[in-house]
Order: structure tokens, then C-alpha cells, then sequence
């Protein structure tokens, strides 16, 4: 079985091509395609994979401007954050999705569900219609973004409500991504820092490098630094100082001027 993965987060790309070693060793992942650019010339070069494993927002735009330029004739397991409301949309002409983030468990679970379908799919029958292209893509586009208000983080024995607002940056370190609050506490959270900064209103949050967004809330003030990069103060916490990545000084600038 030919397995094509279209996932632009690394870590997730990384699960999805170690759990499927897992549960199917005699499954073979043909290609990781991290943008929308990259599979259009992956299609036009290769055959049609056994089974695509598909993430929504890429890199270059939603995966659906893929889809509506290729027709796919294979059954596609989406991998998504998004919420349940949009999970109707996948249950059609044999598509499956796994939520993010999901366990190996869950993985074992869908991926068994497509080989349970397989015998039943036609090639014409596993792939993405005009119509079921038409109802994800309608079912993708809400009326307005509906960006996360709060996280839920454990501290101690209980329970934590940490107001979206009162988070001053957030830091990946060492795998785990930390909200840190205007006391300076770091609350560990869930997902990878690209995911919570989609979940984020890009008007508040801005990012500063591979590893730190900031809340725009407390910037305080900016300075030059060394190779084009920007000393960033922070309001309430006086003795933290961010820096932005030489890359990312640009578009951190454009965000400062709104």
C-alpha cells in the first residue's frame, strides 16, 4: 500500500509516518508534501497513492485549492484541528479523519476503518467529488474567525482557566509549548506552537521566531538588536527580554504597524 502524506507541521508529519510503520509495517509513505505547490507537482509526476493522509491549512493555503485542481481517486483520511461541528463534512464517499491531537490508538482505529473499506471502494468511490468538494469547502468557511478565548491547564490538583488575554507570550521549550501569564508563571499546554497560533487572532498574537509568539497586549517597547533583529520589552515582566529571528524581523515588523 502507497500512503502519500500532505502534513506541513513536522512533528505531526513525523507521528503520522511512525505510527502508520506501527500498524501497517507493510506500508509504504511514497512522499511527505508540505504545501500546496509541492503536491500539484507531486500528482503531475506520480501515480495515484492507495491512501492519502491530508492536512487542511498548508503552508501556501487550504488544502482544497489541491484538491479542486487534482482529482484524487483515492480514499483520504483528514487530520485536523478542527472542531466537531465541521466532522460531518469527512463522512462522506469513505473519508475518515483523525482530530488533532490524536493517540496511536485512535490512528490504529481509522486507519483499520480503511482497510475494512477498501474491499467495498471502487477508485472512483474513495476520492473527492465535485459535491463533497463543494460541502467541506462550504463547511471550512465560517462567517467569521472564531479564535480561542481561553486555555484549560492543570496546576497542581486542579483545573486552571487562563484568560487567552492575560498570556504574555507563549514558548516552545523542548517540545512542550508553555503559556507564560503577567506573574510570569508557565503553564504547560496541549499541541505544537503552529497549531495554538492558528487558534490565536493573529491581530494579538505575533510571532517572534521558531519558538515564541507575543501578545501584543504587553509589548512595552522595541529595539534594534545585532543581524537585523529586534530586542522585544515586555510591560509587566520587566526582566524578560524577547528576541526575533532574522527571518521573522519583517513580518514582525508589518504586525507591530497593525
Amino acid at each position: 500500500m502507497n500512503v502519500l502524506v500532505i502534513e506541513d507541521e513536522e512533528l505531526s508529519a513525523r507521528q503520522l509516518v511512525q505510527y502508520l510503520n506501527v500498524h501497517d509495517p507493510a506500508a509504504q509513505v511514497v512522499q511527505v508534501v508540505r504545501s500546496i505547490a509541492k503536491g500539484l507537482a507531486w500528482f503531475a509526476e506520480n501515480p495515484m497513492p492507495d491512501l492519502i493522509f491530508s492536512d487542511i491549512e498548508l503552508l501556501d493555503g487550504n488544502v482544497f485549492a489541491l484538491y479542486q485542481q487534482v482529482q484524487v481517486t483515492c480514499p483520504i483520511i483528514f487530520v485536523t484541528a478542527y472542531d466537531q461541528f465541521l466532522l460531518p463534512a469527512f463522512q462522506v464517499n469513505g473519508i475518515a479523519y483523525l482530530l488533532k491531537p490524536f493517540t496511536a490508538e485512535q490512528f490504529g482505529h481509522t486507519l483499520d476503518k480503511y482497510h475494512q473499506l477498501r474491499r467495498s471502494l471502487t477508485p472512483a468511490a474513495g476520492g473527492l467529488s465535485a459535491e463533497v468538494l463543494a460541502q467541506l469547502s462550504q463547511a471550512l468557511r465560517p462567517a467569521a474567525p472564531a479564535y480561542r478565548q481561553r486555555f484549560s491547564v492543570r496546576q497542581r490538583n486542579s483545573l486552571y482557566i487562563l484568560p487567552v488575554e492575560d498570556v504574555v507570550y507563549l514558548q516552545a521549550d523542548e517540545g512542550v509549548v508553555f503559556a507564560i501569564d503577567r506573574q510570569g508563571t508557565r503553564y504547560p499546554l496541549s499541541g505544537t506552537l503552529t497549531e495554538l497560533e492558528r487558534q490565536l487572532d493573529p491581530a494579538q498574537f505575533g510571532r517572534l521566531n521558531r519558538s515564541e509568539l507575543v501578545n501584543i497586549g504587553f509589548v512595552e517597547k522595541v529595539e534594534p538588536y545585532f543581524n537585523n533583529r529586534l530586542l522585544v520589552k515586555l510591560r509587566p515582566l520587566p526582566d524578560v527580554t524577547l528576541t526575533t529571528s532574522t527571518a521573522q524581523t519583517p513580518d514582525f515588523r508589518r504586525w507591530l504597524e497593525g
